[in-house]
């Protein structure tokens, strides 16, 4: 038999690493196959072409069906798969990216499986959530008392700013419908957040279900890394968005998500916070940058700094911002 076109395993160094992928796509009632690298989803309205090493992570919604050689892509591409239900808000089953190395997997057992390693890791959890204060002193019950009490003020905030009555968050996985619109937006915000922090976790090598605040559950990890940016995405634009009262919410809510993801750097910044996590650093990790100049030698160099009395041999002797 022949080789078929498009069966070529791409090299690792070759594909883009996860936190340079763009964030998430939802489907539905659709059919995805493969052509050459990229994937196609086909619905009564034609055919579209994604890139497949330029994805993270796709949320396969109701009526989604999936070809063995769409599979074999994501799966050569390091693509999460997630199945998911209606709204994308009932979470079903995943397919494991492609990932090679156990390093940080092993150093993530090992911070959960010692009792002050792994306080350290909760409290560097909560110093990224409070980065002003010293929380290295506190006691567990003193810190879930400090992020209750940020939560809630999250959401008085945004329901005041949209003029949403508030009271209390609210889901239930068998019932969409049945609580306030602001509640379904959060549901559905909240999925492509976990959706995302599940991709990170997987493309690194770690482990979805060991976590440091949440324990106990296959996705414990999951909801420790989406708790540090709900504040910061999701609640905000699920009350704006509940505000408006959209046709169709859940929609509208993931969209909005997905362009606060990329306009904050969500994804880089959630791959950055869990090697640092994971680490032995003390400091809050360090903001990378998101734009660098292209050097043929140097591969990329610092953006934003005048090179106009760079050395010979690319010593700096002025650094001068522009």
């Amino acid at each position: 038999m022949g080789e078929l076109p498009g069966l070529i395993r791409p090299d690792l160094q070759a594909l883009p690493q996860v936190k340079d992928r763009m964030t998430f796509l939802y489907l539905e009632h659709c059919t995805l196959s493969r052509q050459d690298g990229a994937i196609t989803v086909t619905d009564e309205r034609g055919i579209v072409h994604i890139p497949a090493a330029a994805i993270s992570v796709l949320l396969l919604g109701p009526g989604s069906r999936v070809t063995h050689r769409a599979m074999e892509l994501m799966g050569d591409a390091g693509v999460s798969a997630i199945w998911v239900g209606e709204h994308g808000v009932r979470y079903y089953a995943h397919g494991r990216p492609l990932t090679t190395k156990t390093t940080l997997l092993l150093r993530q057992a090992a911070l959960v499986s010692n009792t002050r390693k792994h306080l350290a890791v909760v409290r560097k959890m909560y110093q990224l959530r409070f980065p002003e204060e010293d929380v290295s002193k506190l006691t567990m019950q003193q810190l879930r008392g400090r992020e209750g009490s940020r939560v809630r003020q999250a959401y008085r905030q945004a329901a005041k700013e949209n003029g949403i009555p508030w009271k209390g968050r609210a889901y239930d996985p068998h019932d969409f419908f049945f609580f306030f619109r602001v509640n379904q937006a959060l549901s559905a915000g909240h999925a492509c957040l976990y959706g995302l922090a599940y991709a990170a976790i997987v493309a690194l090598g770690c482990s979805p279900g060991l976590g440091f605040v949440h324990v106990g559950h296959e996705r414990s990890f999951v909801y420790d890394m989406a708790d540090l940016y709900k504040a910061e995405v999701t609640i905000p634009i699920a009350f704006q968005t509940a505000a408006e009262d959209p046709e169709d919410l859940p929609r509208v809510v993931r969209r909005r998500v997905r362009d606060a993801m990329v306009e904050k750097h969500i994804l880089p910044r959630m791959v950055r916070d869990i090697r640092w996590l994971l680490s032995e650093e003390e400091g809050p990790p360090e903001e990378e940058e998101t734009l660098y100049l292209w050097d043929y030698q140097a591969g990329k160099v610092a953006n934003g700094i005048n090179y106009e009395y760079e050395k010979e041999g690319g010593e700096e002797e002025s650094s001068l911002s522009p």
